[in-house]
């Protein structure tokens, strides 16, 4: 049996780097891709991972894609075309959370909010487009994007920030919340449905996913994270194989979280 091609963006750490181990484990035939901004990182990761993993029949390399560089973008898709010639799995991990550089004052507010969707957005949307040639050319095609409980509008004021309410006045103390990171999730959430209506025909299975609140370092200190009731991040690798072996195909489409559950919008 031959294996399954599987690019993950951002797997240098966090969540890409717990679902490219999941998928080191896994009894299911990998090639994965372990997408980094650098092969250096990408190198370290990877020595890390089979650390924690050492005996496998799954197999494990490097690529070099920083998906908010268009040139960068296409290298990488010309290598996996001339190599191995389509994409089984495309996993949009690569993400950033900026909002705690947002002062009182918010004069670094535009800068932050257009960082974080120049990524989370523009380079996640850049990152399909460019890859969905190669994605067609799978017989079992799936596309992930991963998205966060704190992009539910449904769900704003059950969530895990710890500002509940804020002090009258202004400026406010606690004014930034995720402004950037949080909208630009809800933004990933469209994202997944315009892609889901444009490839559904094509036989690309598609699915928002959301991980839950884990112990990972992007959106603050992990061990005060534990002390919220953050979960270890093993748990979202855990979750997005489940999602490329099958186990939510009946969800797809729509964004989903742990245990069987759908996110509200």
């Amino acid at each position: 049996m031959s294996k399954e091609i599987v690019l993950i963006t951002g797997a240098n750490t966090g969540i890409g780097w717990e679902t490219a181990k999941a998928l080191l484990k896994s009894a299911k035939p990998y090639h994965i891709l372990l997408g980094s901004r650098s092969m250096s990182k990408a190198a370290d990761a990877i020595a890390k991972l089979f650390e924690h993993v050492p005996v496998t029949q799954n197999t494990l390399e490097g690529l070099q894609i920083d998906v908010a560089d268009d040139e960068s973008i296409q290298r990488a898709a010309h290598m996996i075309a001339n190599k191995w010639g389509r994409v089984d799995v495309l996993v949009n991990n690569a993400g950033v959370a900026f909002d705690v550089l947002i002062g009182t004052d918010a004069t670094n507010a535009r800068s932050v909010f257009n960082d974080t969707y120049n990524i989370n957005v523009s380079g996640t949307n850049m990152v399909t487009f460019v890859l969905a040639s190669l994605l067609l050319r799978s017989k079992s095609p799936r596309l992930l994007f991963l998205t966060s409980g704190l992009s539910t509008m449904g769900g704003f004021t059950q969530n895990h920030i710890p500002v509940q309410s804020v002090e009258l006045g202004w400026p406010k103390r606690n004014f930034a919340t995720a402004q950037a990171y949080r909208c630009s999730k809800a933004a990933i959430n469209m994202l997944m449905l315009i892609w889901n209506f444009t490839l559904k025909q094509d036989g690309v299975k598609t699915w928002a996913i959301a991980p839950g609140l884990l112990a990972t370092s992007m959106v603050g200190d992990p061990e005060v994270l534990k002390q919220r009731g953050a979960q270890p991040p093993s748990l979202g690798g855990d979750f997005v194989k489940s999602v490329i072996e099958g186990e939510r195909d009946a969800d797809a489409g729509k964004v989903i979280a742990r245990d069987g559950v759908i996110q509200p919008w």
